[in-house]
């Protein structure tokens, strides 16, 4: 079965695919796969009128998500699986990954093993947007702070701030990497800055948004993200100069405002870091999502 690459022309057939059903995890955006790029060689498949995507690196290869388009099809997965094994020398890592709940039963009826990978973190857009009530008195503080403490302009993302925006981020990741030492945070940041260099230096060809604050003419943070489906918004990054107190709450709230016409926010997982889980709980989120991966019961 040949497996075609991916290519930023494939964004119309991927999107149609992508937004059969109300997929409520970050995996299931366009922009998010489009940058796995980065990491990924990506590759689909349509079989039997169903979307297949494959992620392949050194280690193997696996399918991104569960096949899209209908219910799905015990034949399809079937062959899929033959597919990964092609690639695999060990089969064991021949899996599909970010499953949502609602296809749990039908994988685990037809003999797979599901086990929990991560929950994407989802809030009400309106609570994040108002920061009412003692829940969010800190981050209110936090916002009023940077309101009057600095000279800032908070403007919509383009092209020439590209290079800023790579600059602030490595900025960020050494002085994350000060506070939290270890080889497995440190490649989590190299692989995410690696996304963000990809996702940007294809922005223009995305649906994605973004948006900056700059003091003094310089970028201080950014945010990006791109639409989940009808009802959420996903935010893909936010980073911010860990120095300039509030400005993360300040440019998470300011974006929150903008995004009117969903009700959701979704801010991906917590990547299994303590600290972005407690970060991401203090917004009160309406609800985590489960993402599940699948492999054969004998794995």
């Amino acid at each position: 079965m040949r497996l075609r690459r991916l290519e930023p022309a494939d964004k119309r057939i991927f999107r149609h695919f992508l937004q059969q059903g109300a997929h409520a995890l970050s995996s299931y955006v366009f922009e998010h796969i489009y940058a796995s790029q980065a990491l990924y060689e990506i590759r689909w498949k349509l079989y039997r009128g169903q979307l297949c995507v494959f992620f392949k690196d050194r280690m193997g290869c696996f399918m991104h998500l569960p096949p899209l388009g209908g219910d799905q099809d015990p034949a399809v997965i079937e062959e899929m699986f033959r597919v990964m094994d092609r690639y695999n020398t060990n089969r064991d890592v021949s899996r599909i990954e970010n499953v949502e709940e609602a296809d749990i039963g039908f994988f685990r009826q037809a003999g797979y093993h599901c086990y929990l990978k991560s929950c994407d973190y989802v809030y009400a857009r309106p609570s994040l947007a108002r920061l009412s009530g003692n829940d969010f008195k800190s981050k209110r503080s936090s916002c009023n702070y940077f309101i009057r403490h600095y000279d800032f302009s908070y403007i919509r993302y383009n092209d020439t701030y590209r290079k800023a925006c790579l600059a602030l981020y490595e900025e960020w990741k050494q002085a994350r990497q000060e506070r939290l030492k270890g080889p497995l945070y440190t490649g989590m940041l190299e692989d995410s800055g690696r996304c963000l260099a990809f996702l940007l230096q294809g922005f223009r060809k995305l649906n994605a948004e973004g948006r900056l604050i700059l003091i003094d003419g310089a970028v201080r943070a950014f945010t990006f993200g791109a639409r989940l489906n009808q009802d959420t918004f996903c935010i893909l990054y936010e980073v911010a100069d860990l120095g300039a107190k509030g400005i993360a709450q300040f440019i998470f709230r300011r974006f929150s405002e903008e995004l009117k016409d969903f009700a959701y926010i979704n801010v991906m997982d917590d990547s299994g870091l303590e600290n972005l889980r407690a970060v991401k709980l203090s917004y009160r989120p309406l609800r985590l999502i489960p993402a599940y991966n699948v492999v054969r019961s004998h794995a």
